[in-house]
């Protein structure tokens, strides 16, 4: 996706350092025993050459949605899995069709205040604001504005920003990431780890269920995770969306950010002081603010295009428990090409993320080669658009082909290793799901270790395919090998992760090349394997760890089961 780095690469550079690990620190090893065995590795690591080979081709074009590189992908894997003996898991179809729109400003967003405030934001440098809604122009005028804090609702938590005020028609002033970051109180939500409260998705989602006409979110680098040019670069370009009857009318018609220096002005000319208003927004029983006699108005006009692109569903069906399921996903898309570029010109994402979808298809074969068929469904799903904002995903989970309740969980690959064997596994969103148990008893059959991701406030669990399952309700894993090479050590691991997002991470120079050594990426592999051939043989159902706030999601659809 766009807005991250890929897979556990962003977040493997900083290992060694952090040493925030899930187990006590391992000391390094001179002589390692074989983590899994030699023949299955190496076969594993075969299949993963051969179809990553394909797939970052320059056959495939990059592999974007809705162009001849993406149509090649589709029919690959389409082939590939009926090769393999298994067959279409939507209906007859081995393809969901997915729906997008693109939306484009045709000219600079503009945002003005008004009354104690008279200023317009430079747009990209002060503000960045759009609107997802299909109309245009879109037009806000003269709407009244409000600090709500955070901008959560979270009943689990006893947190309601909302409360005391009506937010319909209103712009609300909203703060990134969420109070246990601010505070670093491990009470309070889940301390420095992000929760989905904090992410900017959760927040113009609560902003449109209150009815708010705008919402303007706070940057500020730390609690965000990214600097200010994320949010220009990302914002400011075409906007990819999923298709909606409704023409997005269920969002606020205005959704942006402003700067940090932006706000601290905004609330100056309101009478407040911003860094003590962000305190008291951290407390437990806050309440939202007037910004006094303070109005935002606010225009976009944009251009909207739509097109489509085809998720690709295999499944094995399962004998005694057919309507449980267990998903495996990787998203089979990159970046595409541009034409008329001179050299090359071709983004042919090897890593991010053929290697993925690679291993979707040996996962696939060995699934099928076990000596009796799975008791419950095992399903293999590549999703399209994971580039554009995990939007294949987002679409299979909103249309899904086989019941979120009976959804037993999902495991996700996003970018695997090409420098061999290492001794670490790393677990993104640690502590949130008993799925972690069956890694843990996985890894231990590979004498490796899990370890935490270093930067939880980044909240890069919500950043992958899996994302989209797990506020659903589904229990979802997202976990790959690290940088702690068994072979030459974890500051030669770090220096290879280091190279790969320098070089060519969305780049052209992200291409195959024959020599990487794919054994550790195959020990990943054959984990994701051992933990989905558990899961489809035995009648538990993992659930969210305790306080994890997709929980209660899950609870209410347990007696939806069969």
């Amino acid at each position: 996706m766009k807005y991250r780095l890929p897979g556990v690469l962003c977040i493997s550079l900083i290992l060694a350092a952090c040493g925030d690990s899930a187990t006590d620190s391992a000391p390094a090893i001179e002589s390692a025993p074989e983590s899994a065995p030699a023949s299955a590795r190496e076969e594993v690591a075969g299949i993963l050459h051969e179809h990553t080979a394909i797939l970052a081709s320059d056959e495939f074009e990059g592999r974007a949605p809705a162009t001849p590189g993406g149509q090649r992908t589709i029919d690959y894997l389409t082939e590939r899995f009926s090769t393999l003996g298994v067959g279409p898991g939507n209906g007859d179809s081995y393809l969901q069709q997915v729906d997008v729109v693109e939306i484009t400003a045709t000219t600079d967003p503009l945002l003005q205040f008004s009354g104690s405030f008279d200023a317009s934001p430079a747009y990209k440098t002060e503000m960045v604001i759009g609107s997802r809604q299909h109309d245009s122009p879109i037009v806000v005028e003269d709407s009244e504005m409000v600090f709500v804090g955070y901008g959560i609702v979270a009943p689990e938590r006893g947190w309601n920003d909302y409360a005391n005020v009506d937010a319909s028609g209103k712009t609300v002033v909203v703060l990134v990431n969420d109070p246990g970051y601010a505070t670093q109180d491990a009470e309070l939500f889940n301390g420095n780890a992000m929760t989905y409260y904090g992410r900017w998705v959760y927040k113009f989602e609560e902003a449109a269920r209150q009815g708010a006409a705008g919402i303007l979110i706070v940057h500020e680098t730390g609690p965000a995770g990214y600097g200010w040019d994320v949010v220009e670069n990302s914002w400011s370009g075409p906007q990819i969306t999923l298709a909606a009857e409704n023409g997005n009318s269920h969002l606020a018609p205005i959704e942006g950010w402003i700067t940090r220096e932006t706000a601290a002005a905004l609330f100056a000319a309101a009478g407040m002081d911003y860094a003590e208003m962000k305190a008291a927004a951290a407390e437990p029983g806050f309440s939202a603010m007037p910004l006094g006699d303070i109005s935002a108005s606010m225009s976009v006009e944009t251009s909207v295009r739509g097109s489509s692109s085809q998720n690709v569903i295999a499944a094995i069906p399962g004998t005694s428990r057919p309507d449980e399921t267990i998903i495996y996903t990787a998203h089979w898309d990159h970046l595409g090409m541009v034409a008329d570029m001179e050299g090359d010109n071709i983004w042919n994402g090897a890593v991010d993320n053929a290697t993925g979808t690679a291993a979707l298809l040996a996962l696939a074969g060995m699934h099928m080669e076990q000596p009796a068929p799975p008791e419950r469904t095992v399903v293999f799903l590549a999703v399209t658009a994971e580039e554009s904002g995990l939007l294949g995903s987002q679409w299979y989970v909103e249309n899904p082909v086989y019941p979120l309740a009976s959804t037993v969980a999902n495991i996700n690959m996003d970018a695997l290793s090409t420098w061999g064997q290492v001794r670490d596994i790393v677990v993104i969103g640690y502590g949130s799901s008993e799925l972690e148990d069956y890694l843990a008893d996985a890894v231990s059959g590979q004498d490796r270790v899990i370890v935490r991701e270093p930067t939880p406030e980044r909240g890069f669990y919500y950043r992958s395919d899996h994302f989209n399952f797990a506020r659903a309700g589904v229990p979802a894993l997202y976990a790959e090998g690290g940088t702690d090479s068994r072979d030459n050590g974890n500051d030669w691991g770090v220096e290879q992760s280091e190279d790969y997002v320098a070089n060519r991470y969305h780049a052209p120079g992200d291409e195959y090349d024959p020599d990487w050594d794919l054994t550790g990426a195959a020990e990943d592999v054959l984990l994701y394997f051992e933990i989905g051939e558990r899961l489809a043989n035995e009648s538990t159902w993992p659930e969210w760890y305790q306080g994890n706030e997709f929980k209660e999601t899950r609870d209410a659809s347990a007696a939806l089961r069969n």
